[in-house]
């Protein structure tokens, strides 16, 4: 699994038109999943993402974690993290995990980050987003299970 983090001060996505997710304080999460991604790499990440520290304390030093903050998280589906650019001009995606595999991983990662206290709101796995996000920092990360 591979997870582009970014620190937002306040995030949404919207579908049609429609928002779909909010937060304020927290992190936007873009989640990708390749085929041989299994439960265990989606507990590694999400103990790794509520407990990273990246929130600044009163030192302005990166103490507190997303447990600290009493933060959320925004988690957007996003094969094309998995997008090979190396050859051509169009990218490759045949490391994304099929559309089913990656659906059912991706929800149960979701659902390991709400046994964490830390409230979670999502996109639409497969529509076309358009997230909005206000980034604080800014601060992005990129996370990796393997």
């Amino acid at each position: 699994m591979r997870v582009v983090l970014q620190r937002c001060k306040e995030a949404k996505v919207d579908v049609k038109g429609q928002t779909v997710g909010k937060i304020a304080n927290g992190f936007v999460l873009l989640v990708g999943i390749t085929h041989e991604d299994s439960e265990e790499d989606a507990a590694y990440l999400a103990d790794k993402i509520v407990n990273l520290r990246v929130f600044e304390d009163e030192q302005e030093k990166m103490n507190f974690s997303l447990l600290d903050v009493h933060g959320q998280i925004l988690s957007v589906s996003q094969f094309t993290l998995y997008g090979d650019c190396r050859k051509g001009r169009r990218p490759n995606f045949m490391e994304a995990a099929k559309p089913d595999q990656a659906k059912v991983l991706y929800d149960r990662f979701n659902e390991l980050l709400q046994e964490k206290n830390v409230h979670v709101e999502t996109g639409i796995f497969g529509a076309m987003m358009d997230v909005h996000l206000v980034n604080d920092g800014p601060v992005t990360l990129i996370l990796e299970s393997k």
